[in-house]
């Protein structure tokens, strides 16, 4: 389990925690670019032979769009606990992206005759991406899913890779249900997001795909940049637990372990001005991962020993500072005044407060949105809303008396620029 001093760390050491699992993706690329390409030419028949290929499932065309009565029975066939848990969540978050939707129009006065202002409206179709390599997300297709419907997307395409049977999960599929979402794909990695991108004889053209994805799906949204909107980067989860001598070892043990179990290449960070609390929460990891399936713990014991770990510094201002430095996706506040804390956090994708308020509650049940920026992206992207899901027109107007007013300041702007027909236009205007 690494431990590290922040003062004393080496320029490669403190640049490899940063980078975390970020990896340079060229190869995944090559074969995004070979894949992408086939599947623009051959339609659903390349999108089948990758998906067998690639996820071992074989599917016909006439499968690859899961049927109402799927979705029926997947509703039925998670338990009565399941549903009512899912229902709750997608209350939430209902509740928490309908505060986000700005007005569909306002205008203000800029000067006498001079009217400006904004028309907003969704976007005209969006394909949702839920994984399914290390398990089931019905939380991803809820985080995605029902922002988009508060957007009031008109068209909204979910794709998922089928599990071993050739079928969606039925979480997924529960979700789906209860928040009323009908058009499917049993279809994930590079071929999903080329298929969407392109357009196949089963599966519809979007101008918008997002939701997190392995290193194929990422490379392949850059890949096709050109063709589709890939939305926010999210790749391999990461988290900063920040907290100074007072916090409890037994919430921060428990905490520290969230984001680790998400795979090897996940990153779950102690962020601490006290070395006698890395003391005593390092036996206590130790004692609760008898507690987790060997599958989890391995993932634990991998992320502590490679991209995350504890790391002492001198400080809490000091830890703030490599808070903001590092831009988590994740990060929980568990300090002796973490309101006070807040303000000074400038450079994550959420931020969870106190000692109740574990990531688990913010990636399942609390209402903010867990599809979140990774890799350092926090400092210039936000997590998933309903500005994902939507799109601003400008509006001017200008009076005839408006216009006299200005025609000479926008003739010089005209003529300062080289711009003769923009002159012409204000000058010869009668």
């Amino acid at each position: 389990m690494n431990v590290y001093k922040l003062s004393e760390m080496t320029k490669e050491k403190r640049d490899f925690i940063m980078r975390r699992a970020e990896l340079d993706i060229t190869e995944q690329m090559k074969i995004a670019k070979e894949v992408s390409d086939d599947i623009r030419e051959r339609g659903d028949a390349a999108v089948l032979e990758y998906t067998a290929k690639f996820d071992r499932v074989t599917l016909t065309a006439d499968r690859m769009k899961v049927t109402k009565e799927e979705i029926e029975e997947g509703y039925r066939n998670c338990d009565e606990k399941t549903r009512e848990a899912i229902a709750y969540s997608a209350k939430n978050i209902h509740d928490f992206h309908e505060k986000q939707l700005p007005e569909e129009m306002w205008f203000t006065m800029v000067d006498n005759g001079l009217m400006v202002g904004e028309k907003t409206t969704p976007i005209v179709d969006v394909c949702l991406y839920v994984p399914h390599g290390k398990g089931s997300f019905p939380s991803v297709l809820l985080m995605l899913g029902v922002p988009a419907i508060v957007a009031k997307v008109p068209k909204i395409v979910v794709v998922t890779p089928p599990n071993e049977k050739g079928e969606v999960d039925d979480a997924i599929l529960a979700a789906a249900k209860i928040i009323g979402i009908t058009e499917i794909y049993k279809v994930g990695g590079i071929q999903a997001v080329a298929a969407v991108a392109y357009g196949t004889e089963t599966i519809p053209k979007c101008h918008k795909i997002i939701g997190p994805g392995n290193s194929y799906a990422t490379a392949a949204k850059r890949v096709l940049a050109s063709c589709i909107d890939a939305g926010l980067p999210a790749g391999p989860s990461e988290a900063i637990i920040l907290c100074d001598q007072y916090a409890d070892p037994e919430k921060v043990a428990l905490d520290w372990m969230i984001e680790a179990e998400h795979g090897p290449d996940s990153a779950a960070l102690l962020v601490t001005d006290s070395a006698e609390l890395v003391e005593k929460v390092i036996p206590i990891v130790e004692r609760q991962l008898e507690k987790i399936s060997p599958k989890r713990r391995e993932f634990i014991k991998t992320n502590l020993s490679t991209y995350g770990g504890a790391i002492i510094t001198n400080s809490l201002d000091e830890s703030i500072d490599f808070v903001n430095e590092y831009a988590p996706e994740h990060m929980e506040v568990m300090t002796q005044k973490p309101f006070d804390v807040l303000p000074k956090i400038k450079n994550a994708g959420e931020i969870l407060l106190g000692e109740y308020t574990p990531v688990t509650l913010c990636n399942f049940v609390l209402g903010p949105n867990a599809i979140l920026p990774t890799g350092g992206f926090a400092k210039t992207y936000s997590s998933v809303s309903v500005f994902d899901f939507l799109k601003r027109s400008s509006v001017g107007y200008a009076s005839k008396e408006g216009f006299e007013m200005v025609r000479d300041y926008a003739f010089r702007f005209a003529e300062v620029e080289g711009f003769d027909a923009h002159g012409l236009a204000v000058k010869e205007r009668k």
